[in-house]
């Protein structure tokens, strides 16, 4: 059962929610629990086998395709699924053994989809002529093998975006040649091939160096790794990695930016390219926004109300933010869109990917929450595949002109608790003090 919040009838309450999450307030009744969002998928925790890496793309035609890796069994897979009627309900087309860690995209109107063969396994790249329902294997460099796991090393990525840029098609990648554990290890990277070639050929594809990163970046060796970066287009129309940091616990968080010079060579400065960034700590896609000329994501951001010192950031995942950034460096929290307080150890909504529809965002979650079975095994754990539409990101031009004024005659007013009032394709629970309801974690990584 789909429910919807009440639609607000009042012209300034119309107004405000635009300004202040006017988000399409949807839940799913699943066992008498109200889950956020429509449910695409749910497994058990007591299956041991957790719903991971959420990709979508919007079809040429207007249908949603959307993907999640199983985690937690024996051979990796993912599942493909559509929908016709823009996120409403969903139908499985497709079943891909081994392939995790991917993500949808589209080019030259097929369908692909990156990432690796099995937790840290090879680089592997497919093709779907229909819309998802079949998919090329990857058996050799020329059907989509695009990099070998060796004894020293392995590949690791998540569902990250792709960007065009300069006649090729670009995307960040990572591997575990580096020392140390988890997520020292990674040395980061970015490949592009032209968007006129193969891309299931890895001959037309040329890799920038890799580059492993240092503890001594951040004070009292804070930096403590960095992983599944976004290639995005920066304001000089230069392609760079922003990547997401792991933390120490407490510590603020924050995003990397390494630079691409030439196809063959990635560069960092870390004393101008760490940059503060609600949400950092956690995978985030980004994306550029023509018609607002800002750079955009959804993000599993740490504060006031979540924050908990002897906490790693990544470990906190209960809160989910809008960021928008005019230059990369510098992120503002739009608006909260989804959040639950009561209890950060078993409830999270992160690793979420996203597309731009109109004015609105429609994204897919990886999503940790009460089912009515016990609910799931943790945060990091994730029981459903969820998907959410927030509104009105972009607002019409001429509403847009309406919310100035409103907003210079003061009669909106932005705050903190206006802010959970609305959730994207799903409600925001708001509880009070969260110190009451949280407990210790135990080491969860990725």
């Amino acid at each position: 059962m789909i429910r919807r919040a009440p639609t607000l009838v009042a012209v300034v309450g119309l107004l405000f929610a635009a300004v202040d999450q006017s988000i399409l307030a949807q839940t799913t009744l699943f066992n008498g629990v109200e889950v956020p969002g429509v449910v695409i998928a749910h497994s058990p925790a007591s299956t041991g086998h957790y719903l991971a890496s959420p990709s979508i793309v919007i079809m040429p035609n207007g249908d949603y395709v959307a993907s999640h890796n199983v985690s937690g069994t024996g051979n990796p897979y993912t599942r493909v699924y559509r929908s016709t009627d823009r996120g409403q309900s969903w139908n499985q087309i497709s079943t891909i053994t081994f392939q995790t860690w991917a993500n949808l995209f589209l080019h030259d109107h097929d369908l692909y989809i990156l990432g690796t063969s099995k937790s840290l396994g090879n680089l592997v790249i497919r093709r779907s002529t229909d819309g998802g329902v079949t998919w090329t294997t990857p058996t050799s460099a020329a059907t989509g093998l695009l990099k070998t796991l060796t004894s020293s090393y392995a590949y690791h990525t998540a569902p990250v975006p792709v960007v065009v840029a300069d006649g090729r098609i670009w995307r960040a990648y990572e591997d575990n040649g580096g020392s140390g554990e988890w997520a020292y290890y990674h040395r980061i990277a970015v490949m592009s091939a032209p968007v006129d070639s193969d891309l299931l050929n890895a001959a037309n594809w040329t890799h920038t160096n890799l580059l492993t990163s240092n503890t001594a970046w951040l004070p009292s060796n804070g930096f403590q790794g960095w992983l599944e970066g976004n290639a995005v287009v920066d304001r000089e129309g230069k392609v760079v990695n922003v990547l997401r940091v792991d933390v120490g616990r407490g510590k603020p968080e924050v995003a990397a930016i390494a630079r691409v010079q030439d196809t063959s060579t990635l560069t960092f400065d870390a004393a101008h390219d760490i940059v503060p960034m609600p949400g950092g700590a956690k995978k985030f896609t980004i994306r550029y926004h023509e018609g607002s000329d800002a750079y955009w994501t959804l993000a599993s951001i740490v504060n006031d109300d979540n924050y908990i010192a002897r906490d790693y950031p990544r470990w906190i995942r209960n809160t989910l933010a809008l960021l928008r950034s005019d230059d990369l460096r510098n992120w503002t929290v739009e608006r909260i869109v989804l959040q639950d307080l009561t209890d950060v150890d078993h409830i999270g909504f992160h690793y979420v990917d996203w597309q731009f529809d109109g004015n609105d965002i429609v994204a897919v979650s990886r999503t940790a929450y009460p089912d009515g079975l016990g609910g799931a095994h943790n945060y990091h754990d994730a029981n459903f595949f969820t998907f959410h539409r927030v509104v009105g990101v972009v607002p019409e031009p001429g509403v847009a002109a309406w919310l100035v004024i409103f907003s210079l005659l003061g009669m909106i007013r932005r705050n903190r608790e206006s802010w959970r009032s609305y959730g994207p394709g799903g409600r925001c629970v708001c509880q009070p003090e969260p110190s009451s309801a949280l407990s210790h974690h135990s080491e969860i990584k990725t």
